[in-house]
């Protein structure tokens, strides 16, 4: 399974992003799919993921109301819509597949196949 992030780049405070995780070498319907982020110096944390449908969605409180996740199980791909987005959100971004089975969870440990991540970068 690879798992390819996009979307990042430079944007100013208050700008949008939207990045998207193209996945390969499996389908992904059946499974949740998150974001997690990990700027310099910090341990990597949970961001959004998505259930297998997109019914269920779910966020950091750091990002709630500004963030949303969704996915669309036909291209394989999920994204997430960033808006507001602040100098605090920048970091490499990375999205990953949640090992199937398991209880729903928010850790890095709950998922099994990550993408390679992608800059996110905000300004003041």
């Amino acid at each position: 399974v690879q798992l390819q992030a996009s979307g990042g780049g430079l944007v100013q405070a208050g700008g949008s992003l939207r990045l998207s995780c193209a996945t390969s070498g499996r389908t992904i319907s059946y499974y949740y799919m998150g974001w997690f982020r990990q700027a310099p110096g910090k341990e990597r944390e949970f961001v959004a993921a998505i259930n297998w449908s997109g019914s269920s969605t779910y966020y950091a409180d750091s990002v709630k109301g500004r963030f949303t996740i969704s996915r669309d199980n036909a291209k394989n791909t999920v994204y997430l819509q960033m808006n507001s987005l602040k100098p605090e959100d920048t970091a490499i971004y990375y999205c990953a597949l949640h090992i199937p089975g398991r209880t729903f969870g928010t850790r890095p440990a709950d998922y099994y196949y990550w993408g390679q991540g992608t800059q996110v970068t905000v300004s003041r």
